[in-house]
């Protein structure tokens, strides 16, 4: 088994960005050119390696190799996105990877691209690029090429040297766990061994609602490949496990005007096998709330107000500030009950919030991950 976090130490030191290897300070799929771009890289990634692993390794500046990391990134449907815009579609999987150094809140994202044998192209029209274009590697650039030759397999070798050098080790999980009990022991930091190999652990504050228990800031590791499952400072999760599995269900708090409510978002469960797999299965959950028209009008308006006021720079009142807090969700449930320019408007108030504060901006990216994950399912 691979532990990821070294997996990405001895990609940046081994190796500059290459036909097989690139590395992003970091992707944004919630617009049409950063989605085609990454698209571009998949395709191209792909093409250049038919019989090994490709890698793309997010959070990291280019010049010097500087691990700065990203947000948290738990779109479990990103391979349909693949699959609706790939021809000839890899498998491809995204993980977020703790690194010490890091805050919390930060990862680095290892996208692992798997050889098919087969050439991808894009199904259809997306941003400047055309359907059926293809694109391969060459050297550290994702380029649009002719295919009339064989692909040369020239990199089978190299990969399986940095991936047998990632291997994991009973130093390394027991250093994981170590590791984490420590740094989390505030949050009833707890662990459990699946199939005598599996080591899970994980955090948060815990409390009892109506006989159920429930976890707030809620931090989960897969310790043998270094990989976080999930992590979240703002939503509530359920967890339960048996011998096989560890499930995970996933809470938002959803409403406005005091008629705030928890929905289920998404199940996850880890199920581990005898041979040393495991397989992570999703399962969307989410039911969107319907509300009064006339009173989502109100809130619908009243939250453009707010928002040509922080376009304008204007000072808001006590109450707007109030229904600030709100803005993100409450735009969010517009767009849940056929406000469908509600998203435009969410969109448009991005950079303004991100200036406004910082609890307000994470506000925002909460409520973009809750559509993103609602979008791709």
């Amino acid at each position: 088994m691979i532990n990821k976090r070294l997996l990405i130490k001895h990609l940046l030191a081994h190796n500059d960005e290459n036909s097989f290897y690139d590395k992003k300070r970091k992707i944004t799929i919630s617009h049409k050119e950063g989605k085609a771009k990454f698209l571009k890289h998949i395709c191209a990634l792909s093409n250049s390696n038919p019989k090994n692993n490709s890698y793309i390794v997010i959070g990291v500046e280019d010049e010097d190799n500087n691990i700065v990391g990203v947000d948290f990134f738990d779109d479990s449907k990103i391979q349909n996105l693949i699959n609706a815009y790939l021809s000839h579609p890899p498998i491809v999987q995204y993980e977020n990877i703790p690194f010490p150094h890091l805050p919390d809140d930060k990862v680095v994202g290892l996208v692992t691209i798997r050889p098919i044998d087969k050439i991808t192209s894009l199904r259809k029209n997306i941003w400047k690029y055309y359907g059926g274009s293809v694109f391969f590697r060459d050297g550290s650039i994702s380029m649009p090429k002719v295919f009339d030759i064989e692909i040369k397999d020239s990199n089978s070798k190299i990969v399986e040297a940095i991936e047998n050098h990632a291997q994991n080790n009973i130093e390394h999980t027991l250093d994981g766990v170590f590791d984490f009990m420590n740094t989390r022991k505030d949050y009833n930091a707890k662990y459990k061994v699946f199939k005598e190999y599996f080591v899970v652990c994980w955090a948060g504050q815990k409390k009892e609602v109506k006989g159920e228990t429930f976890f707030s800031r809620v931090d989960i590791e897969l310790i043998n490949e270094q990989v976080r499952l999930f992590f979240s400072a703002l939503d509530d999760v359920s967890i339960s496990f048996d011998k096989d599995k560890f499930r995970i269900i996933e809470y938002v708090n959803l409403g406005f005007q005091n008629t705030n409510k928890y929905y289920q978002l998404e199940e996850t469960i880890i199920h581990f096998e005898n041979n040393a797999n495991y397989n992570i299965e999703t399962n969307l959950l989410f039911k969107p709330p319907q509300f009064d028209k006339k009173a989502l009008h109100h809130v619908y308006n009243n939250n453009n107000a707010i928002l040509e006021k922080l376009k304008k720079g204007l000072v808001l009142t006590k109450d707007e500030e109030l229904d600030l807090q709100n803005l993100p969700v409450t735009y969010l449930i517009c767009y849940f009950n056929s406000f469908d320019e509600a998203i435009d408007k969410l969109n448009e108030a991005k950079p303004h919030l991100k200036l406004y504060n910082e609890h307000i901006y994470s506000l925002y990216k909460e409520a973009m991950r809750i559509l993103r994950k609602i979008k791709y399912s």
